[in-house]
């Protein structure tokens, strides 16, 4: 082995030692989770609903007007 090559041959072994000592870290934030407030308006449905029982009501109480 000429000198080049045996410099080359070493500058390889000490790469191969130091270039594997390398250390990572990593930093976990704490997750912050918020409530979700959600408003469903219902009104519309009772509304609805109430208006088509009342008006069998009406038709009920009409129909036994008439008779």
């Amino acid at each position: 082995m000429n000198k080049s090559q045996m410099t080359a041959a070493m500058l390889l072994a000490l790469c191969s030692l130091f270039g594997c000592q390398s250390s990572h870290q990593v930093e976990v934030q704490p997750v912050e989770i918020k409530p979700i407030h959600i408003t469903i308006d219902v009104n519309v449905r009772v509304e609805k609903a109430l208006d088509s029982f009342f008006d069998d009501l009406e038709a009920a109480e009409n129909k036994i007007k008439k008779e």
